[in-house]
């Protein structure tokens, strides 16, 4: 049985938060005992019902008082007889490196560290390319950290797609009637229109506003859709939605673009709708609504850059189109209209699999 501890700052909604606590409920499954160091939060209650062990600790407090938690993690190490320390953000894998390295060679845990992002390049962030294995969430991070940082060893970094699971995410899946009946009753000037969304939180480098030209284009063009901008606004941070909505009145469609806000059936609305969208500006570390979407069956047009492009390439190639290209885009949608995309049901980007490759880069390297 491995004891494995991971660490990042807290545990509040979002992908890498999502992925601890999948990965500990895999670990918890396949016999080992997973430890979570964190400052706390939403998801502290999911992970805990999965069997795994949270300890509270502030180590993503950007202060210098947050040193002193190096020395309080290395007892924890000692106490529960850790045998790898997996850091998923930077600050926690200072603290769980100074920890770790202070430890005599026999007691010492094995070091991973997984890179979720492209972080900005400096000293600071150079720690998560310090595991004995790099985990790097898709190949367009790989290929990151390889330009990047050209001193680390190609062959201590594993590529581990981030995945859904398959289990929600069912190919075919339709909502449930009392939720069509609530969508149709609330949103009427849905009817009769083909429904087009693009799912994210509203920030400039999500592509919204490219996606509102895109709808403008197609309406000019006579086609009867309405667009959907499926995500918020961050909180006291509107001033790029109301650039958007003042972007929607310029361009007079406002009857066809429609603004839903945070969601939290964003399933159902992905499985409503006749086209997904990813048209982030920057290229996505991974392109989670990409493939969440593509596992329901509904067909994405994406940018072919970062992980959207990975994931499409791989299952969807008929959906890549070029950057910032919003001619292109909607030429693609046209044609999604008027010969619906069979979308591949089988593919790789599984739950599932994310957390075998996980726990076999454990398993490993606690046996060399």
């Amino acid at each position: 049985m491995l004891t494995v501890m991971q660490l990042l700052p807290a545990l509040e909604v979002g992908g890498v938060e999502r992925g601890t606590v999948e990965i500990a409920a895999a670990l918890q499954q396949a016999g080992h005992h997973a430890i979570v160091v964190s400052a706390g939060g939403r998801l502290v209650e999911e992970l805990v019902r999965v069997g795994a062990e949270h300890i509270e600790l502030p180590i993503g407090h950007k202060h210098v008082s947050t040193l002193r938690y190096v020395r309080r993690l290395r007892d924890i190490c000692r106490a529960k007889n850790v045998d790898i320390v997996h850091a998923r953000s930077r600050l926690p894998a200072w603290i769980g490196y100074r920890a770790i390295k202070g430890m005599a060679a026999p007691e010492r845990p094995r070091w991973i560290t997984t890179v979720h992002g492209p972080y900005s390049v400096n000293f600071y962030s150079r720690i998560m390319t310090s595991g004995e294995r790099v985990i790097a969430i898709s190949a367009f991070i790989r290929d990151y950290i390889l330009r990047n940082y050209p001193n680390v060893d190609r062959d201590r970094i594993k590529v581990i797609s981030r995945g859904v699971d398959r289990r929600d995410y069912v190919y075919g899946y339709s909502p449930d009637p009392s939720w069509l009946a609530k969508w149709r009753s609330q949103y009427a000037q849905f009817e009769n229109r083909k429904l087009l969304v693009l799912p994210g939180r509203i920030t400039r480098w999500k592509g919204q506003s490219e996606f509102v030209e895109m709808v403008a284009e197609l309406i000019r063009r006579g086609q009867p859709v309405h667009g959907i901008i499926a995500g918020g606004a961050p909180p006291r941070r509107n001033d790029f939605e109301q650039e958007l909505k003042q972007l929607v009145a310029t361009n007079n469609i406002v009857q066809h673009v429609s603004f839903l806000g945070n969601r939290d059936d964003l399933r159902d609305i992905l499985a409503s709708a006749e086209v997904a969208y990813s048209m982030t500006i920057e290229p996505e570390a991974f392109g989670r609504t990409t493939i969440e979407s593509l596992s329901l069956g509904t067909p994405v047009i994406g940018y072919d850059h970062g992980g959207t492009g990975e994931i499409l390439r791989e299952v969807l190639p008929l959906g890549l189109i070029t950057p910032r290209d919003i001619t292109a885009a909607a030429d693609a949608t046209c044609r999604f209209l008027s010969q619906p995309v069979v979308v591949p049901q089988i593919h790789r980007f599984t739950l599932a699999q994310m957390q075998q490759q996980t726990i076999d880069v454990y398993e490993s390297l606690a046996e060399q």
